[in-house]
């Protein structure tokens, strides 16, 4: 593989928007190991919330999917490999990230009242700081200050 072919490849895999319609790998090869990884994520976000007795099997879960694709961008970036296994190993390391994208976002479960309640917390930041910026106290006057 020529070099500027290696920095496309790694471009891809820290793209912003790079799982955006990437799919969870049907199954990942973790440390020598065959894991059904979609099954796992569905499994798990089927669940409204994740039992105790999940969430260290979800964090070594996390964490040893990380590893993997530290370990997989290494290979990318130091070995001598062809493009097509440069391809592959991108698709692998995207696959990773949503996976990984499914499991950290566990605990949001209702986004638009998280979303609106952030709005709110905004536009109240907002009106406090134009009513010190325009010289109105919190009594409600509404005199200027002289600047």
């Amino acid at each position: 593989m020529q070099e500027y072919e290696r920095k496309q490849l790694l471009e891809r895999v820290e793209r912003e928007g790079a799982t955006v319609g990437a799919t969870i790998p049907e199954t990942i090869t973790v440390q020598g190991e065959p894991i059904e990884l979609r099954e796992f994520v569905f499994e798990i976000k089927r669940r409204d919330t994740v039992p105790p007795g999940e969430r260290d099997r979800v964090e070594q879960a996390k964490s040893n999917l990380r590893r993997e694709r530290l370990q997989r961008k290494q290979r990318l970036e130091e070995e001598d490999i062809s493009r097509e296994t440069g391809e592959d190993i991108v698709e692998a390391i995207v696959g990773i990230d949503r996976a990984l994208n499914a499991l950290e976002n566990l605990g949001t479960t209702d986004l638009e009242a998280e979303t609106r309640a952030n709005e709110a917390a905004d536009k109240k930041r907002w009106m406090s700081f134009l009513k010190k910026a325009l010289g109105r106290d919190d009594s409600g006057s509404h005199g200027r200050s002289k600047l």
